[in-house]
């Protein structure tokens, strides 16, 4: 079906996300952090101490996103998501209620696909500005409508030819996805065999925004001290998928005045999730 142009531009309806503290620890065990004080994740899965981990911003932004449907007619079963960023102007608070608005902001005709681009913030119940979310959806099948074909991901965020200063594996679990799904993306590409192979998979795969995690995970320990308010922002491009029980590899290199080069593939495969990757630590 044909990709309307004209949605870039568009307001998509504002969301309201109420949580508690129950929300913030099923998303860290759905990133794989763990109740093992020895691996200094406790405070993210214990209400004692209780830390929200900088990548659950994706969370609260995530129905909004759902509001593109508003505006482009897709089939569900080929969307993928393409790129991913949070910017966060403070740690987020282990609960409470959240409004997110965000708008489309291009539309690229990649080819063999659509890359259509978002940009959300979401405020507290003050009006103050928490953090924003830039996502790039890929509709799979709907490109080839002549559109400008939008900024390249070639060539940035490209790491040094020389040894990471960081690598962190992080094995999921056979459950990952079915355990992440619980945070709010229900999409059945993620848990339904048939459904999976429908969508061009062998079997059911990890969420982009689940290996997010896994990989943010990595960088907020490895060069922020295990501090979210170190954090202060992630981008990432989604250019392969893990499946259920892979490790996810994560290397690291600094790069300078708190920016930090990032890449992740899959242990067993040594498949690309996530290139041109970067985050900048405060």
């Amino acid at each position: 079906m044909a990709i309307d142009t004209s949605a870039v531009g568009k307001t998509l309806d504002a969301t309201t996300f109420e949580y508690t503290d129950r929300d913030v620890m099923l998303y860290a065990l759905g990133v794989g952090a763990g109740a093992d004080p020895a691996g200094g994740e406790l405070d993210f899965v214990f209400e004692k101490n209780l830390k929200t981990l900088p990548t659950f911003a994706v969370i609260p932004a995530f129905p909004a996103l759902g509001g593109i449907g508003k505006y482009l007619q897709f089939n569900p079963m080929m969307l993928l998501h393409g790129e991913q960023s949070i910017t966060l102007n403070a740690p987020i608070p282990t609960s409470g209620k959240l409004t997110t608005q965000g708008k489309i902001t291009g539309i690229y005709d990649k080819g063999s696909g659509a890359l259509v681009s978002l940009e959300v913030e979401t405020k507290n119940e003050a009006g103050e500005h928490l953090f924003t979310n830039t996502s790039g959806i890929f509709l799979r099948g709907e490109g080839g409508f002549g559109g400008d074909r939008g900024p390249s991901a070639s060539g940035k965020n490209v790491p040094p030819e020389r040894a990471p200063d960081h690598t962190v594996e992080y094995k999921t679990s056979p459950d990952q996805a079915a355990l992440y799904r619980l945070s709010g993306d229900r999409n059945p590409l993620h848990i339904d065999p048939d459904f999976a192979k429908l969508g061009g998979f062998d079997k059911p795969i990890i969420h982009g925004l689940c290996t997010f995690g896994f990989v943010g995970r990595a960088v907020l320990h490895s060069v922020c001290g295990g501090d979210p308010a170190k954090f202060k922002s992630f981008e990432v491009r989604f250019s392969g998928v893990a499946f259920p029980g892979e490790t996810i590899v994560t290397q690291i290199w600094n790069d300078g005045d708190g920016k930090v080069l990032v890449q992740a593939t899959t242990a067993e495969r040594g498949e690309p999730v996530i290139s041109n990757a970067a985050a900048t630590i405060g």
